[in-house]
């Protein structure tokens, strides 16, 4: 079973959706779409209205590090 997802979990978030969504580029998915793919996530568990700009933009961020790193 995948381990528990919250919207503070940027860091694991991003490498999943590396993993997930290989060919996309971070900076050019817009957050009614990153939206979407986080909740969609296995293991993801939050309460998908408790989502805003700032947690958006962490996982975003945390995505695109993963993303340059690869």
């Amino acid at each position: 079973m995948p381990k528990e997802l919250t919207w503070a979990d940027a860091e694991d978030i991003g490498i999943l959706l590396l993993a997930e969504h290989p060919d996309l580029i971070p900076l050019e998915t817009r957050f009614t779409d990153l939206h979407r793919m986080v909740t969609e996530l296995p293991g993801f568990t939050d309460d998908p209205q408790k989502s805003n700009e700032a947690k958006l933009e962490a996982i975003q961020m945390a995505w695109h590090e993963e993303f340059e790193d690869r």
